[in-house]
């Protein structure tokens, strides 16, 4: 049996009290099995059809046309649910018409927002017919180059009701970054601010528009957000309007019928390999997935206040947007997150009433060194569970939030990916909470830990799996018509079973820990970062022959990047390199790209048939064996990286 210590168990008035509880023990008496999790989570697996089915019933998803059939064909790759069904991904977030406030939107230089459900409606018909006018129909793509503000969501959902496809980058993303994931999905329409701002500093965004409209010909139009000047000067940006000028005077709102799979989102993976890949998720796995997450797992409700600190870029933000689904109140937040007082989000909770309140280890790791005590400074009667996610918590981050933030509550880790705009396993309002674990595994998730030999372990470490078809699969990857890209990211070590590429292990309670992603994608601050993107930045200049990068753990469980360079021939590291390094990888990708360590190597170890060993490199940086070193090219490059960081 697992060790880990038992930090908090819901009373059983709060977990009978649970939408969780009282679908558990509908299903049980419907369906004939016990009315317990374990139980539950096993028919929802077993029986997958009739989960699902009552999944779209309990989320009181509205068809214009009924599902021939809820699950048909076999396996992961041939499986489609829902065939038959229409609805509008759109129409559901936006079914509540009334007074109550859908969005509070605060940013660090003190600007603060008030939507009601009904203005919502009103601007997304707006912005819906002004896209419209402007040529924008079904299956065209959007893109957003915003922050987190009103607009964002706005635009998203406008895009949404009439059919056509939102993809978004953080305007944070060097314009390399940019091109490398819009070009290749080709928009019609750019939304975008005019700037932003961190750390109390704006930022001008006007230039990397310019470059993105002239780099990215299929861009017909611009619509500019005025988020740190009042009128910016969008005389550069060709066929562009400001925001209040763009929105159409219509605000009669209509909403296309379409397919359970037609495509509402493509977002972007890290990078590792290469380009990053466009992955398409359809409306409607989209939507139940996270309704299933957003009322059962989170036990969320109209009359909640819901909070995840994230930006446009990452898909925590599509799923905080979908808890308009379940009608409760969404706090968007724009800027750094610890300006200017490291508390600045628990102050933020307890004046806005937050009762799910979403961050990351290293906020919680940040509070702690800077000796923050949230219960004693303010009032969070009403937070009743904190969400974490990027990276795993460490059990000091467990007991630290229990300690200094409040003791009864459920703290949910949870872990799952832009590859699934979902989770996999996440909290659960009715099971304890151990230190260091992540409360159990996600209904409908058919979920294991896969050991070398490829059989289901428990109680061990073993690679993250999913055997069964579930709704939110991508539909697929933009420009893969064959599905050949799709099924290498995911099904080819396994044979029609789902590689996630996290290392796990399912304690004997079904609780999971996770030990860090098992490729070389990097996590530093639970920011995932492609290799691959540091490597176009890098090996671009004309002194650097070759680089290898790698993450560092540290102590606090986070991650450093340390980037090993072999200068060109008549060059050598030094600090003006370094320099010019790090700014061309902080211009052309992100600032969170930028390695922690640099160091002159030189060679970088590649195996025989051509690709760096960065889990190599790393093993070594850790002082850990490196196996099978006969299947690399030049296994004696590895000696100079022991203890070199």
């Amino acid at each position: 049996m697992s060790n880990a210590e038992l930090l908090w168990h819901p009373s059983k008035e709060r977990a009978e009290g649970s939408q969780m509880h009282q679908f558990m023990v509908t299903m049980a008496q419907r369906y004939g099995f016990a009315p317990d999790w374990l139980s539950l989570h096993r028919w929802s697996i077993t029986d997958r059809g009739s989960f699902w089915n009552e999944m779209w019933t309990l989320a009181d998803i509205e068809a214009n046309k009924p599902a021939r059939t809820t699950e048909s064909g076999q396996g992961m790759l041939n499986t489609t649910w829902f065939e038959g069904s229409e609805f509008n991904f759109a129409q559901h977030l936006l079914r509540h018409d009334d007074d109550r406030i859908a969005i509070q939107a605060e940013d660090e230089l003190g600007g603060l927002r008030s939507i009601t459900y009904r203005e919502l409606r009103q601007t997304v018909a707006r912005c819906a017919n002004a896209l419209r006018k402007r040529g924008i129909s079904r299956g065209d793509r959007v893109a957003g180059f915003l922050p987190n503000i009103p607009e964002a969501v706005i635009a998203m959902l406008a895009t949404a009701s009439i059919g056509a496809i939102w993809s978004s980058c953080s305007p944070d993303f060097g314009i390399n970054g940019v091109f490398d994931r819009f070009s290749q999905i080709e928009p019609k329409l750019l939304f975008a601010a005019d700037g932003y701002s961190y750390n109390g500093k704006r930022i001008d965004s006007i230039e990397p528009i310019r470059e993105i409209v002239e780099k990215i010909p299929s861009i017909e139009h611009v619509a500019i957000v005025p988020f740190t000047t009042e009128a910016p000067d969008i005389s550069t940006l060709g066929s562009a309007d400001h925001w209040p000028e763009f929105l159409d005077s219509d605000d009669d709102l209509k909403f296309e019928p379409l397919p359970f799979d037609h495509p509402l989102y493509i977002m972007y993976s890290s990078g590792t390999t290469g380009v990053p890949k466009c992955i398409v998720h359809g409306a409607g796995g989209t939507l139940l997935q996270q309704m299933k997450e957003l009322i059962l797992h989170c036990d969320l409700r109209r009359e909640d206040v819901i909070f995840y600190f994230t930006t446009c870029g990452w898909m925590m933000w599509n799923w905080l947007v979908s808890s308009l689904g379940v009608g409760a109140t969404v706090v968007l937040y724009e800027g750094s997150p610890a300006y200017p007082i490291i508390d600045r989000l628990w102050k933020m909770a307890e004046r806005l009433g937050i009762t799910v309140f979403g961050t990351s280890p290293k906020f919680l790791t940040a509070c702690e060194q800077a000796t923050v005590q949230p219960s004693e400074e303010y009032n969070l009667s009403k937070l009743r569970a904190v969400l974490s996610t990027g990276s795993p918590l460490t059990v000091e981050n467990f007991n630290w939030v229990y300690r200094e933030v409040k003791q009864d509550l459920q703290l949910s880790s949870i872990c799952g990916g832009t590859d699934i705009i979902s989770c996999f396993m996440l909290g659960n309002p009715i099971l304890p909470v151990y230190a260091g674990e992540i409360q159990c595994l996600g209904l409908g998730m058919d979920i294991h830990a896969f050991d070398e030999s490829g059989q289901s372990v428990t109680g061990t470490r073993g690679e993250l799996v999913c055997c069964s078809p579930f709704p939110s699969q991508p539909v697929g990857f933009w420009n893969d018509p064959d599905t050949e890209k799709y099924h290498k990211a995911y099904f080819s070590d396994y044979n029609g079973i789902w590689k996630h590429g996290d290392f796990v292990e399912i304690t004997e309670h079904g609780g999971v820990k996770v030990f860090g992603r098992s490729d070389a994608t990097l996590n530093p601050g639970g920011i995932r970062i492609g290799t691959a993107e540091i490597y176009r930045q890098v090996e671009a200049m004309d002194e650097i022959a070759d680089s290898v990068v790698i993450g560092k753990r540290t102590a606090d469980a986070d991650v450093e990047i340390c980037l090993f360079v072999v200068p060109t021939s008549g060059h050598i590291l030094d600090n003006d390199l370094a320099t010019r390094i790090r700014r061309q990888i902080a211009s052309g990708a992100t600032k969170r790209h930028v390695p922690k360590h640099i160091r002159q190597v030189s060679a970088v170890p590649y195996t025989i048939s051509g690709k760096k060993v960065e889990l190599a490199v790393a093993r070594m940086v850790h002082g850990e064996d490196v196996p099978n070193r006969d299947a690399l090219a030049n296994p004696e490059a590895l000696e100079q990286y022991a203890g070199i960081v």
